[in-house]
């Protein structure tokens, strides 16, 4: 098998059939609607104690259907795009809708909003790799883990795989848009073990241009070593340190954030940020920009769920909120306008003043280094944070000793204005992206 592919054919068929729902929903009397049709193809492999324990190969498609008629709204979904089955998925959305409650909120996004330019943002890149040779990967990933230390004596498994997709959105306002993406990874986890127990970890590394990914062999290294390192980990006494978040478990505290001020949260006045746009949530230093149109972005689009228009903003600018996370509804419900972010955020941005991960280890001086985090202690409404952690105690900016079985707590309000530097060590494998973030103080809960 050579590179996984989405024919020019498959694009007509999806195309198709969106503009056929949308004139049979309008026939059969809605006063709005708004379809989408998908392809996806992919293969994953998984190797475990050096041989191949998985391979799967991908090939789906779907198709959804939304329709509007007297403020009430209908849904329905199905995997065949035959003519048949989409009048018949119209024909469903069309009776629930019957049965459903009015909502004068419900509707698409207004028409002035639709995207009208599509840049390409280069999100769709092939990777040559066949199901022997993504095989043969997987395994030479686990062995450079497991070849890291000769106290590496398990393996949960090490992974590639590789997906691209096609997607149609339409909407009876003449909206029609086509994006194609493609998302590869390559992926390792294993466990470490001496006279004081066993410690997990893993490393991975993910890009839609495959030539972006991290080499294989480095990803495994990487896992094997961050296993060992954490090996005979130190119980702490119970303190308040500052704490920095790695890279990769920092984009999950901005993310804490975006809940907050999405369009949901705030109509349901279930966020410790309500009625928040223009006050000072986060230190002075720190920006959260969306940046929609990087290239080769895992967040990029032209367009949201709703076929709005998305355009670069600042969420967040100099501490100060500046707006919040909206689709078409909620921001009805809000009495603003949408901020195109129908599906969720576009490229979160964090920058906030601090340099390299050896740097913003300096900066901390003495506290907890955050590599990993448990639990779900997170409370949206009153901003109270309280999850397990484990990482590192670090001393005069060096790492001494790995730490575990702590829990940290602290409020969300308090740790975004606490937050002393945002490194440019920026994590760009998700939505959000983010640098370690150093928090001046918190709680930890240990001995």
């Amino acid at each position: 098998m050579g590179e996984l592919a989405i024919s020019n054919q498959s694009e007509t068929i999806a195309s198709e059939s969106v503009q056929r729902a949308l004139e049979v929903a309008v026939s059969a009397g809605a006063d709005a609607a708004e379809a989408a049709a998908s392809f996806e193809t992919g293969l994953s492999v998984t190797a475990r104690q050096r041989e191949v324990e998985s391979l799967e190969f991908q090939n789906d498609r779907g198709f959804s259907i939304t329709v509007y008629k007297n403020q009430r709204k209908g849904s329905a979904s199905t995997s065949d795009l035959s003519p048949d089955a989409i009048e018949s998925a119209v024909t469903k959305a069309m009776y629930i809708a019957s049965q459903t409650e009015a909502d004068e909120y419900a509707g698409l996004a207004d028409l002035s909003r639709m995207a009208i330019s599509f840049p390409d943002l280069e999100l769709d890149h092939a990777w040559d790799i066949s199901a022997d040779a993504a095989s043969e990967m997987a395994v030479q990933i686990e062995a450079a883990a497991l070849g890291v230390d000769n106290r590496i004596v398990n393996s949960e498994g090490a992974s590639v795989a590789t997906q691209r997709g096609l997607s149609v959105y339409g909407n009876t306002h003449g909206f029609l848009g086509t994006q194609r993406r493609s998302a590869h990874s390559t992926s390792c986890a294993v466990v470490a073990q001496d006279e004081q127990g066993m410690e997990r970890d893993y490393h991975y590394t993910a890009a839609r241009n495959p030539k972006r990914l991290t080499d294989g062999v480095e990803v495994g290294r990487e896992a094997g070593q961050r296993a060992v390192n954490r090996l005979s980990p130190v119980k702490i006494g119970t303190r308040d340190a500052p704490i920095l978040f790695r890279a990769d478990r920092a984009g999950g505290l901005i993310g804490h954030l975006l809940g907050a001020i999405a369009g949901g949260a705030q109509y349901r006045k279930a966020s410790y940020l309500l009625d928040a746009v223009g006050q000072q949530v986060m230190a002075a230093s720190i920006t959260v920009a969306e940046r929609p149109h990087l290239l080769e972005g895992m967040g990029s689009t032209a367009f949201d769920g709703e076929g709005v228009a998305t355009a670069a903003r600042d969420i967040v600018r100099d501490g100060v909120l500046q707006g919040y996370v909206l689709s078409s509804y909620s921001a009805r419900r809000l009495g603003l306008e949408s901020t195109a972010n129908a599906g969720g955020v576009h490229n979160a941005t964090v920058t906030g003043g601090g340099g390299d991960f050896e740097e913003m280890l300096k900066q901390l001086d003495t506290g907890l280094l955050v590599t990993e985090l448990m639990g779900q202690g997170v409370n949206i409404v009153t901003g109270d944070y309280s999850r397990g952690a484990a990482g590192y105690w670090v001393e005069s900016g060096e790492i001494r000793y790995p730490v575990s079985e702590v829990t940290i707590a602290g409020n969300l309000s308090d740790m975004f204005r606490q937050i002393v530097a945002v490194g440019d060590d920026r994590d760009e494998r998700g939505r959000v992206h983010c640098g370690s973030v150093l928090v001046e103080s918190m709680k930890i809960a240990g001995n």
